[in-house]
């Protein structure tokens, strides 16, 4: 019950860090800038923003290593690279293609964060 609670105060600080992240990165792709740029510099955005809703909201009886925060997301980049690519080559539109990354994404962040990152007191 206490894992079922946790993860619903993930998916709830979730929508804050998505309306944050995807909304720089929409407003990034709809400047212009490149796909992959714009999810990059959103990406980098986010991080510090999330450490701080993570720690504060959703692991608040864990204790945060912030290096292995920064690692989690830089594999976290990469594996929303690589599912950004995928999935804009089956659905042809940019927007939707990242909100379908986040929502995969999503999933595996919050084992890695979980198991690796923010450790019960």
């Amino acid at each position: 019950m206490i894992r079922i609670r946790e993860i619903g105060r993930y998916y709830a600080a979730g929508i804050v860090n998505t309306a944050f992240g995807y909304g720089a990165f929409a407003a990034l792709v709809w400047l212009g800038i490149n796909l992959y740029l714009s999810q990059l510099l959103a990406h980098l955005a986010g991080v510090s923003f999330n450490y701080i809703i993570y720690s504060r909201h959703v692991f608040k009886n864990s204790k945060a290593a912030k290096k292995k925060f920064v690692v989690s997301y830089v594999g976290n980049y990469l594996v929303s690279l690589a599912t950004l690519t995928a999935v804009n080559q089956i659905i042809n539109s940019h927007y939707i293609a990242g909100i379908l990354t986040i929502f995969l994404v999503s999933i595996l962040n919050f084992f890695v964060l979980k198991k690796f990152v923010f450790k019960d007191i």
